[in-house]
């Protein structure tokens, strides 16, 4: 691995130019340990776009790019579905990954995966985000200290509204509920309750979403029995109205042995506006952004990543974590096919 001076900054090329992608690059070429170098999209005119936003090259081959580009870093900002073929270039290059969740949707991905970052000196995290939440991290802290016990039961609802997989999402029909949002939600359990899921019980409803022409799941109730004893119900659904006030819904229940926390992270009154035609509680905490600098949640994960890898220190991910929320997941959509519970392979 590169040793890093304080001049030398980590070179970062990136994989995916859409919504996230771009937010990717405004981290990398604004951070002060970061060199945003590359990009690669399918779409040239994606590519081509974003590049000339920041000064860097493009390419459509993210192969090309990984050989004709001087990187350190690579990041993985496609598809749900499309993460391995990436993951497993940048690693057999020798670079350290950060990949958007999940790391992968199939045994046979995740396996390949597993299988090409095997004896290499390099770090790689999956960007479950969560782990980054304020409230989250506080009920985290809280659990470690012993302030409620041994923790009896949990239950987590993130569910988006309708927009997301019928006008955000091109791809919706290659992915789930679970690989968009079920990953987060998996993860935030097992990293609060700190113990191996077991078993799963899942079902799901079908119908809303495929009469739109999306043959898809819209929900997926489930429950999660954890090796300490404690169980977990997790909620995730795709069709909330469009007319909530919010994209995510986003509720956390955690009990223990002397005490219980709740978290409402998407009905906190943090912030109420009231204009002239619009009455809303404007995200303060996630993908916010003070004097004109992104400042959420969801980009402290991004440079936490950039500045471990500068220091040489353990990415706080790590890959054996990432790979469980795959595997659970893939159990829960099995156990919602076969209607019985189902055991959860590691």
């Amino acid at each position: 691995m590169k040793n890093f001076t304080t001049v030398n900054k980590i070179k970062v090329a990136l994989i995916g130019a859409g919504t996230w992608g771009r937010a990717h690059a405004e981290i990398y070429s604004s951070h002060h340990l970061s060199e945003f170098v590359s990009v690669c999209d399918l779409s040239e005119q994606k590519a081509k776009v974003l590049a000339q936003d920041y000064g860097v090259k493009y390419f459509t081959d993210y192969e090309q790019m990984l050989d004709d580009t001087d990187c350190d870093a690579v990041a993985v900002v496609t598809p749900d579905f499309t993460h391995a073929g990436p993951v497993i270039a940048a690693a057999k290059r020798n670079k350290h990954i950060l990949c958007e969740k999940p790391l992968a949707t199939s045994v046979e991905d995740l396996e390949s995966i597993l299988n090409a970052v095997k004896g290499k000196n390099i770090q790689i995290m999956v960007d479950f985000h969560n782990r980054w939440n304020p409230p989250v991290c506080k009920i985290k802290d809280d659990v470690d200290a012993g302030k409620i016990g041994k923790i009896v039961s949990a239950y987590i609802r993130l569910n988006d509204i309708i927009y997301v997989p019928t006008k955000m999402l091109t791809w919706a029909e290659k992915s789930s509920i679970l690989w968009f949002l079920g990953s987060h939600a998996v993860d935030v359990l097992n990293w609060i309750i700190g113990a191996k899921v077991e078993r799963v019980y899942s079902v799901c409803h079908e119908g809303i979403l495929k009469d739109r022409g999306i043959n898809v799941p819209d929900l997926y109730q489930t429950v999660l029995e954890y090796s300490s004893g404690a169980v977990a119900t997790m909620e995730n659904s795709w069709i909330l109205p469009d007319t909530n006030p919010y994209v995510n819904d986003y509720k956390l229940n955690i009990t223990g042995e002397k005490g219980m926390f709740n978290m409402d992270f998407s009905h906190n009154t943090l912030l109420e506006r009231f204009l002239e035609n619009e009455a809303s509680h404007p995200d303060v905490i996630c993908k916010s952004r003070i004097h004109g600098k992104p400042t959420g949640l969801a980009y402290e994960s991004i440079r936490d990543f950039i500045e471990r890898i500068y220091h040489h220190e353990k990415v706080l991910i790590s890959l054996k974590e990432s790979a469980a929320v795959t595997r659970i997941i893939l159990a829960i959509m099995e156990s919602a096919k076969r209607k019985e519970p189902v055991n959860v392979v590691y």
